[in-house]
């Protein structure tokens, strides 16, 4: 029952992680058009684009807090591996142990992380704040913290299922080939 519990759950998060890094992709390439426009707006019209700053600094937090899950479910969150590949070999219950405890207060911080913005994001919602010139061009700031609570709470859902099933990567899916039949 709680294996099954755990193996739904576990499908629904990296379901989840992947669409949000599909959505991170589609703000990188949104940006992209931005800038391009910006720039040939700059140089045929000598006009700039309005709230290109304000477009970008949005864009990148958006782009690493929709990443965030997906980066972490596949185990390409940026560290220091040195040390535990080398226990690996020689201490392979140690190394799995220490990956357990890094994962864990992994999971912590990000559960930190969304518990201390998601009240940010409620007051964000109901003042309506904004960043940006008044006049000139403003974006509200509740998407923001909104992405940053989801992500890192989803970063942190999956850092505990990587310490509940011991598993630092999740099996791959791989899809049949041209000339091979489906198994």
């Amino acid at each position: 029952m709680l294996k099954s519990a755990v193996a739904g759950l576990s499908w629904v998060a990296n379901t989840l992680a992947i669409t949000t890094n599909a959505l991170g992709t589609l703000v990188v390439l949104a940006l992209v058009i931005i800038l391009n426009v910006d720039v040939i707006a700059r140089g045929l019209f000598s006009s700039p684009l309005r709230g290109t700053y304000e477009m970008v600094q949005f864009s990148v937090v958006l782009i690493v807090f929709l990443q965030l899950a997906d980066v972490v479910r596949v185990d390409r969150l940026t560290r220091s591996d040195g040390f535990l590949s080398i226990m690996q070999h020689r201490r392979p219950t140690l190394a799995a142990t220490m990956r357990r405890i890094i994962n864990a207060v992994s999971a912590i911080f990000m559960g930190l992380i969304a518990y201390v913005t998601f009240p940010e994001f409620l007051h964000m919602w109901h003042t309506q704040d904004y960043f940006g010139v008044p006049g000139l061009f403003t974006l509200p700031w509740w998407p923001v913290k909104l992405v940053i609570t989801t992500g890192t709470g989803l970063a942190c859902v999956i850092f505990v299922l990587k310490v509940i099933t011991a598993r630092d990567r999740p099996e791959m899916i791989r899809m049949p080939e041209h000339d091979e039949a489906p198994k």
